[in-house]
């Protein structure tokens, strides 16, 4: 009995290129969700008293937001073009992941805590495209 071994090749995957309209629309708006977000956030950690290491808004096109194992936030620049209230869910649920790193009863718990109608939020946030 012979056993051969067959060689797969690895499928590279390609990134698309974002469109100059796009990096456009950016740049134009990067700086100004910044701004929002660090002060939700703020506002949030006075309740919270997390400690985070970096945020980075980011030109993403599948998250509203994730948090790393190293404690750094990252979010859709396009937070800033969404209404206020959905905003505040995403940052409140970006930095309770700095407590609790899954989306278990006592993270969801946390959340509850600023943001008793997350549920209500969350069902609108998946209806929007980003």
């Amino acid at each position: 009995m012979y056993f051969f071994r067959i060689r797969v090749k690895p499928v590279k995957r390609r990134r698309r290129k974002k469109s100059a309209l796009s990096r456009k629309h950016y740049g134009l708006h990067k700086e100004n969700t910044r701004i929002l977000i660090l002060s939700r956030l703020g506002h949030f950690n006075l309740f919270y008293k997390f400690k985070w290491k970096k945020v980075f808004i980011k030109n993403v096109k599948s998250r509203w937001g994730s948090c790393s194992k190293r404690g750094n936030l990252n979010f859709n620049y396009k937070l800033g073009l969404i209404s206020p209230h959905l905003l505040d869910y995403v940052v409140a649920h970006e930095l309770c992941h700095l407590g609790e790193f899954n989306h278990s009863q006592k993270f969801w718990s946390l959340v509850k805590q600023t943001i008793p109608d997350y549920r209500k939020r969350r069902i609108e946030l998946r209806k929007i495209r980003i």
